[in-house]
């Protein structure tokens, strides 16, 4: 009897557990949602209406509350710089996405051309990034960090394949891309950056790489992203 009775206590356990705690997942599951919903918004609308942006504005456009804007992003400095991050964060990570999809130096051309979009998401962002009160010296210090081991990572694997001349540096290219991108003027300068991309991955690549390595590549590059 007080072995039924001991069955039956841990039973409802499970079962309350399994009550309470499949909304709690849930909860989070839609925060997450929430959240990434309004940092899209943001990024859309900062690049849109500069430092006239609102953020009941970007609540209204992502189908939220202003409540659950704040509950997650307390000040506005706090929201420009989570999207910052954010960009930041999925460009970084998009050099293992790549890597693990495409020949070396396929993939290296198409994070320089993701690099390309993300300078001119930064671009659009200026004006409320300028507006930080803390300054973005340390927002930047920290993205050029990311941006400086994820491009170091892609060139050292072209190098090691041997499709990549072994005397590449990952931080002159970087700068090479930011600086065209940084320089670049009129509606038409990504697709500019993005062709001097393909003129410097040309110019490291090895005269020595297999024929069969270019063969791959070259199937690689006419597959869409």
């Amino acid at each position: 009897m007080l072995y039924g009775g001991t069955l039956r206590f841990a039973s409802r356990g499970v079962d309350d557990f399994v009550m309470t705690d499949a909304p709690a997942r849930k909860t989070r599951a839609d925060a997450e949602r929430n959240r990434e919903r309004l940092l899209a918004t943001a990024k859309a609308t900062f690049a849109k209406r500069g430092t006239g942006a609102s953020l009941e504005e970007i609540a209204r456009e992502a189908e939220v509350g202003i409540g659950t804007l704040y509950r997650h992003f307390p000040t506005r400095d706090a929201l420009v710089a989570a999207v910052y991050r954010n960009e930041t964060e999925q460009l970084a990570g998009a050099a293992k996405t790549l890597s693990a999809a495409h020949a070396p130096l396929v993939a290296l051309e198409r994070w320089m051309n993701l690099f390309v979009d993300y300078m001119a998401t930064k671009r659009g962002l200026h004006a409320v990034l300028d507006s930080l009160a803390g300054g973005t010296s340390a927002l930047y210090a920290d993205s050029a960090e990311q941006m400086t081991s994820a491009l170091r990572m892609l060139v050292d694997r072209a190098v090691a394949s041997g499709e990549a001349k072994v005397d590449v540096d990952a931080l002159d290219l970087l700068r090479a891309v930011a600086g065209v991108s940084q320089g670049g003027a009129g509606d038409d300068w990504v697709v500019n950056a993005k062709k001097v991309v393909g003129i410097l991955v040309s110019g490291i690549r090895t005269r020595t790489a297999s024929t069969p390595a270019r063969k791959r590549a070259a199937r690689s590059a006419r597959r869409p992203s």
